[in-house]
């Protein structure tokens, strides 16, 4: 015993604690209840912009400050709620022609809209799109039979109670109390609600659902009654259930009260599609809401039920995978900083753990349609890696499976080997068609790193077996769309290339340093691949890793691409791209000397008022990896716009709430825990100045 505690002292000393960085080990350090309590998520008032949230990755319902959706049009929304409005008249998909561009000497057909075909071209990057299930919300009456705003409230509270995933909503209409307490089932699209009040008793509180149909921006539209139906299609005393179809989707809400209470359907035009929860005078009313494809029998969970599953569930997740506690630090930023990475592990496991890549909102409302991008499931996923919660992040992925035929497609139209990825579609592969859709390459390793996660956690013939075609086809696609320019015996990228900045022209743009730092990781892993599976080296991948371009230089640091003019002065804004090849990617072809004056000079030179969130956590990654560690605790905590976190732990960074931000930021912190292949001692990416006490235990190391 006093072996063990003079060690504890010592590891204090050096002002970091690890009790473990492997996925192996069952003891504890860190009391996680207390952890996560600590940041309660307290709030006094609706902010029309950011909702409260229960969900389960899956599905997620967001609400104000009545528990509900009364006074302000939050969504219920999820993974498989995807919709098309019809095609106009006389238009065909398949008669789409995209747009033709010289590529190294020969025309190469790209999905780009053009000037021909307009009306297609719109209907394409709009659909499908994500919708909004429904609205569910108090219809609040005063004393005199008027409606009540949220002005009309008193005393009001709600708090997020993340261990057992419960809001627990308090307020006051005139005078008399109402307590709401709002969850959501963990393995069902359903939400269970309590409402205990005298207001229920004298008739002022009823339940009122909405059905709007869909505009394309995941909102709601009102005035298109006859676009859609809703349909009451069985009830009786204790339940009900609700069809709707929208044009080609039909889905159903189920509903399950335990008080006496009567369901009923607006009964004029303004009111339809809408229905009322109507509970008998008494003195609660509990109901369970749930959403599904298919129509159900059986009687839903009560909502005491879907609290008891929720606790549980919520407190399996607190307790499973990594924890870090800074609580011990003498820096006074460490609450801060915890209270991002609290907030964010909750959100990530209410908006993105689902079936599919989550879009860059998540849940939350809908951004790009309701799309999800390609280049961005790194910054949306890979933390679940190096947080040892893995299952969380594999249900989605498998997209690159189901998308590998239409990507081969794609890459052998315009003239390549292999399998090449889309940039932004929804839960099929048709990509919506943009210039920077069509020639942003940048995602195409992406599938080579995760199944290199993977395998790091599970080196097993049957992970390289689940991974080696796409893998493999990934590379075949990587390795052709280098070109071989004879005259410098050289490999190059692009152009036609959207590179990660997105803001230079792609027409003569080439050799951008991120994308050639990440061909050489993709091609040397699927190299590392075919050795574990017993192959032979792939010699057109070899030939390519060998005579691929150097990362570029000018006047001794990395810039963004080969042939750019006036960098730091008319490029310097939008994603510092080249900095991610020694950070978020372990370094092939970096100059370490090189890139830690580039990082230098990208943090006095670059406009970060023109960024993106995930910009921020690239920056620490970079600053830790180069020994920088107070100016990567820095960039997790800057002043500017595009990376803050609102009251809910929601980002800023993109349209709002940016989720890459909170994604970057958990592998950000991961990585400055656990370390990257080769750093040395605990917490390599933290500064050792004194001030920073680190306790965590169970990440994995980074690549």
């Amino acid at each position: 015993m006093k072996l063990i505690t003079q060690t504890i002292l010592i590891l204090l000393s050096l002002n970091v604690i690890s009790s473990c960085n492997s996925n192996n080990s069952n003891t504890n350090m860190i009391d996680r209840k207390k952890l996560v309590e600590r940041h309660r998520i307290i709030t006094t008032s609706t902010n029309p912009n950011s909702p409260a949230q229960v969900g389960n990755g899956e599905f997620a319902f967001g609400v104000d400050i009545t528990g509900l959706q009364t006074f302000v049009e939050f969504n219920t929304m999820s993974h498989w709620s995807w919709h098309s409005l019809p095609l106009p008249e006389g238009l065909r998909v398949e008669d789409f022609k995209g747009l033709k561009m010289e590529t190294h000497g020969r025309m190469v057909q790209y999905d780009i809209s053009n000037s021909e075909q307009p009306e297609l071209s719109s209907w394409l990057a709009e659909n499908p799109h994500r919708f909004n299930l429904g609205r569910i919300g108090f219809c609040l009456k005063k004393s005199d039979g008027k409606t009540a705003t949220e002005n009309d409230l008193k005393n009001s509270q709600q708090e997020i109670d993340m261990w057992t995933g419960i809001i627990t909503s308090y307020f006051e209409l005139e005078g008399k109390p109402v307590t709401v307490k709002t969850a959501c089932h963990p393995n069902d699209d359903a939400i269970g609600v309590s409402v205990k009040s005298d207001l229920i008793k004298s008739g002022q509180i009823r339940i009122i659902l909405y059905f709007p149909y869909p505009n394309t921006n995941g909102g709601e539209d009102y005035n298109k009654r006859d676009a859609h139906s809703s349909a009451i299609v069985r009830k009786n005393n204790k339940s009900a259930a609700i069809a709707r179809k929208l044009d080609d989707i039909n889905y159903f809400i189920h509903l399950n009260w335990t008080s006496p209470a009567q369901l009923l359907s607006g009964d004029t035009i303004t009111s339809q599609h809408r229905f009322y929860l109507n509970p008998v005078k008494a003195e609660s009313i509990e109901f369970t809401c749930s959403f599904s494809l298919e129509k159900r029998n059986k009687p839903l969970c009560t909502s005491n039920q879907v609290f008891r599953e929720s606790s549980k569930s919520w407190g399996e997740f607190w307790e499973s995978g990594a924890a870090m506690d800074l609580s011990q630090s003498k820096d006074e930023r460490w609450k801060e900083l915890e209270r991002r990475i609290v907030l964010s592990q909750y959100l990530m496991k209410v908006n993105e753990a689902g079936s599919y890549p989550p879009q860059e909102s998540g849940l939350v409302n809908n951004g790009w349609f309701g799309r999800f991008h390609f280049e961005m499931i790194w910054w949306h996923g890979v933390h679940y890696a190096l947080w040892n919660r893995w299952p969380l992040f594999e249900k989605s992925l498998h997209v690159y499976n189901d998308f590998l035929p239409t990507s081969k497609e794609r890459a052998k139209k315009q003239g390549y080997a292999g399998a090449r990825w889309p940039k932004c579609t929804a839960n099929f592969d048709r990509d919506w068609p943009h210039p920077i859709h069509a020639l942003l390459i940048w995602q195409q390793p992406h599938p080579i790193y995760f199944a290199e996660l993977d395998y790091r956690l599970h080196p097993t013939r049957e992970t390289l077996d689940k991974w080696s075609n796409i893998v493999f086809e990934t590379a075949d696609f990587m390795a052709d769309y280098a070109y071989f320019e004879k005259a410098n015996n050289r490999y190059i990228l692009g152009p036609p290339v959207y590179i990660v900045s997105e803001n230079t022209k792609p027409e003569t743009t080439f050799n951008p340093t991120f994308e050639l730092g990440y061909w050489r990781f993709g091609l040397r892993t699927a190299q590392v691949w075919r050795e574990r599976m017993g192959l032979k080296e792939d010699s057109k991948w070899d030939d390519v890793l060998k005579k691929l371009s150097p990362l570029p230089q000018q006047e001794g640091v990395y810039v963004t691409h080969e042939n750019i003019e006036n960098m730091w002065t008319k490029f310097n804004f939008e994603h510092p791209g080249l900095i991610g090849t020694y950070g978020m990617l372990p370094g092939d072809g970096v100059d370490t000397v090189c890139f830690k004056k580039t990082l230098d000079k990208i943090v006095a030179t670059w406009n970060f008022n023109r960024t993106w969130g995930w910009d921020f956590p690239m920056l620490a990654m970079a600053a830790a990896r180069t020994g920088n560690p107070e100016l990567a605790i820095e960039m997790l905590l800057h002043p500017y716009k595009n990376f803050q976190f609102d009251e809910h732990g929601l980002a800023t960074g993109g349209p709002f709430p940016y989720f890459p931000s909170n994604g970057g930021l958990l592998t950000a912190v991961a990585m400055m825990a656990a370390g990257w292949d080769g750093a040395l001692g605990n917490a390599p990416g933290f500064p050792k100045n004194g001030n920073w006490t680190v306790i965590y235990e169970n990440f994995n190391r980074m690549p």
